[in-house]
C-alpha cells in the first residue's frame, strides 16, 4: 500500500480514488460494501441527500468557528473515527495510524475490539479523546477485564455495539469466497453477543465507572432506555448498513430518537456521512457528533495516517465555508430551521457523494 504525502490531495474523491487503486477487490468490498440487497446502506445516503439546507444571509460570518465540546473535551470538529474491524488491513499501522491522524488533527478516535495492535498500544500512541468499541466475545468477566483495561489505559469512554447478535449476510465477500481473517478469529465465541441484554448493561452501568456509549441504536424506545439506565452517550448507527438489510437511513430515525432523549444524553450518528454538508446536516438534527467510517478507511488505504489528517482538513474547509455560507458562525447555531425536506438528485450508494471520481478507474 502506498504511504505519500497527503497534500497531493486536495479534494476528498482524489483520497477516495487512490484507496480504491491501492486496495484489493477484496478489502474494498468490504470496505465500500454491506449486507444483501445493501438497501440500508443506500437509505443511509438517501436519508442525508433528502435534506436541504436552508442558508440564512447578511449576518457577519468573517469568522467560523468549526470546534465543538464533546465529554468535557475540546474538539476540533464533531467527529469520531468510527470503529472499524481490521484497520491493520487498509495500512499496517492500523490502529495506531489512525489514532495519531485523530490526535494530529484533533478528533475522537472509536477503536474497535477487533483491530490491531490492541487498546494498550493504541492508547499510549497519542494523546488524544480515545474511546474503546467492545464486541461481546466472552461473558461478564470478559467484558469486565476489557472495560478495566480500558480504564487502565486511559480511554475517555467505552462502547458496546449492540447492533451484532448475528453475524450478517455480506454477499460482496460470500459471492468472492472472501472470508476476513478477524471474523474467523471470534466466530467461535459469537453467542455471547446474542446473549447480551439490557440485564447486563445495566449490570454494567453499575459495576464500572467509566462514561458508556452503546452503539447500534435505532429506534426512540431502544434510546429511552439506555438513557433510563444512565448511559452517557447513544450512537445511533446500523452498522453502516452492513448487519440487517432493509432498515431505515440512521438519519432518518435520527430526529425522533432525539425528540425521545431530549438532552439527557450525549447522541453520536453515523452512516454514509462523508462531506462536510453531511456533517452539518447532522449536527442540525440533534446530534452533538458523527462518527465517520468509511471515510477514515479511505485515508488510511490511500495514505496512511496522512491520508487520515488530509481527508479531516478537506472536510474542515467544507464545513468552515458551509457554515459561513449557512449564515452562521458555529455548529451551535444550526438547529432543524436550517433544513427542510428535499427531493434527492442522484442514485444513493457508497460513492454517490462523489460524482466527480473516475467511474472507470473506480467502478463501484
Amino acid at each position: 500500500m502506498s504511504n505519500e504525502p497527503s497534500v497531493e490531495f486536495e479534494t476528498l474523491h482524489e483520497i477516495v480514488q487512490r484507496a480504491k487503486l491501492n486496495l484489493s477487490r477484496h478489502l474494498w468490498d468490504y470496505l465500500v460494501g454491506g449486507t444483501e440487497t445493501e438497501t440500508t446502506l443506500r437509505r443511509n445516503r438517501h436519508a442525508l441527500d433528502a435534506w436541504g439546507l436552508r442558508p440564512r444571509v447578511l449576518n457577519d460570518v468573517s469568522k467560523v468557528d468549526c470546534s465543538v465540546e464533546f465529554l468535557g473535551r475540546k474538539l476540533r470538529l464533531p467527529i469520531i473515527l468510527a470503529p472499524i474491524g481490521s484497520l491493520e488491513s487498509f495500512h499496517p499501522g492500523g490502529g495506531v495510524s489512525a489514532s495519531q491522524a485523530a490526535a494530529e488533527f484533533g478528533v475522537c478516535h472509536m477503536l474497535s475490539s477487533v483491530s490491531q495492535p490492541g487498546l494498550e498500544a493504541v492508547a499510549e500512541c497519542a494523546d488524544n479523546m480515545k474511546i474503546f468499541q467492545l464486541y461481546v466475545r466472552g461473558g461478564d468477566d470478559f467484558v469486565d477485564e476489557m472495560a478495566q483495561r480500558a480504564i487502565d489505559a486511559g480511554y475517555d469512554a467505552f462502547a458496546i455495539t449492540v447492533d451484532t447478535a448475528h453475524y450478517s449476510r455480506r454477499e460482496r465477500d460470500i459471492a468472492k469466497r472472501f472470508e476476513k481473517s478477524w471474523a474467523r478469529r471470534n466466530s467461535a465465541n459469537w453467542n455471547y453477543q446474542a446473549t447480551f441484554d439490557w440485564k447486563c448493561l445495566e449490570r454494567f452501568k453499575s459495576k464500572h465507572d467509566i462514561p458508556l456509549f452503546i452503539k447500534g441504536i435505532a429506534t426512540p424506545q431502544d434510546a429511552v432506555k439506555c438513557v433510563e439506565l444512565g448511559v452517557e452517550g447513544v450512537y445511533v448507527s446500523n452498522h453502516g448498513g452492513r448487519q440487517l438489510d432493509q432498515g431505515l437511513g440512521s438519519c432518518a430515525v435520527l430526529p425522533e430518537i432525539v425528540d425521545a432523549v431530549d438532552k439527557k444524553s450525549l447522541i453520536v450518528v453515523d452512516g454514509s456521512i462523508c462531506r462536510g454538508t453531511d456533517i452539518l446536516k447532522a449536527i442540525a438534527l440533534g446530534a452533538d457528533a458523527v462518527g465517520m467510517g468509511r471515510m477514515q478507511g479511505y485515508g488510511l488505504a490511500a495514505a496512511g495516517s496522512a491520508g487520515v489528517v488530509r481527508m479531516l482538513e478537506i472536510l474542515e474547509d467544507e464545513c468552515s465555508k458551509a457554515l459561513g455560507l449557512m449564515g452562521v458562525n458555529s455548529f451551535a447555531d444550526l438547529d432543524r430551521s436550517c433544513l427542510a425536506p428535499a427531493p434527492v438528485v442522484t442514485d444513493p450508494h457508497a460513492l454517490s457523494a462523489f460524482p466527480l471520481l473516475d467511474v472507470d478507474a473506480n467502478p463501484y
